[in-house]
């Protein structure tokens, strides 16, 4: 089974996506995952060509048989989210026409249940949708999660799933894996069973506040984890703050990044870093994959340890 490295941020604009498409360059024998679903933007980096697409289809919504409907509004009077909408209409039975709202239906069901006349029906529908590209780095796995829809985490799931299976069946030994920001379902379907996290943050209030929410959440999970510090010279004073705080919750700082405006002209060339050019901040990244290395590697055998006294307890 391929280990796992995730890439969180406890939020957004900490540059965790560009240190992901470095990690991917330099490493070998890997897939790439993409779990931020809500934003996916690592094909930008990796670029790739789409192989494979498929719809993610993880719930129903309710839909109104306009001949059944005999216009009593109950549906209206049950629906909690306001996703029943109804507006004069001449060419109906009753002069008036129902209907949903898809972008507001929880797909609770309610209405279906207290409706009279069982005009109302469930119907699955197309969450968002899921992709395999072939990228000049190794295989990408990603989504596109539809306008307003839930489920995230199952995609999420479903991406992983996928990665493991991919892994196994071509022999890879490593899925990189560009997780979402935050501590919602999302990231906790992201981080189930990984082998070791790799937190990107900024010297700044924001983010030490939202770093600390996911190594909180991490913990519940039993899972290593590491820190690297983005920019970290825009704030030397903060980025000293960071560091011992996480020197007095035990976690390990395997890098410090600093700023460098050529990280967005990689972007728009579609490079990732290490590839774009070499100076302190390409150095510093590289740095940061050795660093990963040797953590996975004893992430690793602590692991194969732990199963082996597991096994004696067993006895």
């Amino acid at each position: 089974m391929a280990e796992e490295l995730v890439i969180l941020s406890g939020k957004g604009g900490t540059g965790k996506t560009s240190v992901v498409g470095s990690l991917a360059a330099l490493a070998e024998n890997k897939i790439m995952v993409d779990c931020d679903v809500d934003a996916a933007d690592l094909h930008l980096i990796v670029g790739g060509d789409i192989e494979q697409e498929h719809e993610f289809i993880a719930g129903s919504k309710a839909f109104i048989d306009v001949d059944q409907c005999t216009a009593c509004n109950t549906c209206v009077a049950y629906c909690n989210f306001d996703a029943i909408k109804y507006e004069d209409d001449a060419d109906t039975r009753f002069g008036v026409r129902f209907w949903v709202d898809q972008y507001s239906c929880e797909g609770c069901g309610v209405c279906r249940y207290f409706c009279p006349d069982q005009a109302i029906e469930f119907n699955p529908v197309v969450s968002g949708r899921w992709f395999i590209s072939r990228t000049r780095l190794g295989t990408l796995i990603h989504a596109r999660l539809g306008i307003a829809e839930g489920n995230s985490g199952k995609l999420v799931s479903v991406l992983r799933k996928t990665a493991q299976s991919m892994a196994e069946s071509e022999g890879k030994s490593l899925i990189i894996t560009d997780g979402p920001p935050g501590i919602g379902c999302p990231a906790i379907a992201t981080i189930t069973g990984a082998d070791y996290v790799l937190i990107v943050t900024e010297p700044s209030q924001s983010a030490l506040h939202d770093m600390d929410r996911t190594i909180q959440l991490i913990s519940n999970f039993s899972i290593p984890t590491g820190v690297c510090i983005n920019k970290f010279d825009i704030n030397i004073e903060l980025t000293e703050e960071i560091e011992n705080h996480l020197k007095e919750k035990g976690i390990p700082v395997l890098a410090r990044i600093p700023f460098d405006p050529l990280i967005t002209k990689a972007q728009i060339a579609g490079k990732p870093f290490v590839e774009f050019t070499d100076n302190d901040t390409s150095r510093s990244l590289k740095s940061l994959w050795n660093r990963l290395r040797e953590e996975l590697y004893s992430a690793q055998s602590g692991q194969v340890l732990l199963k082996a006294v597991n096994h004696l307890k067993q006895k």
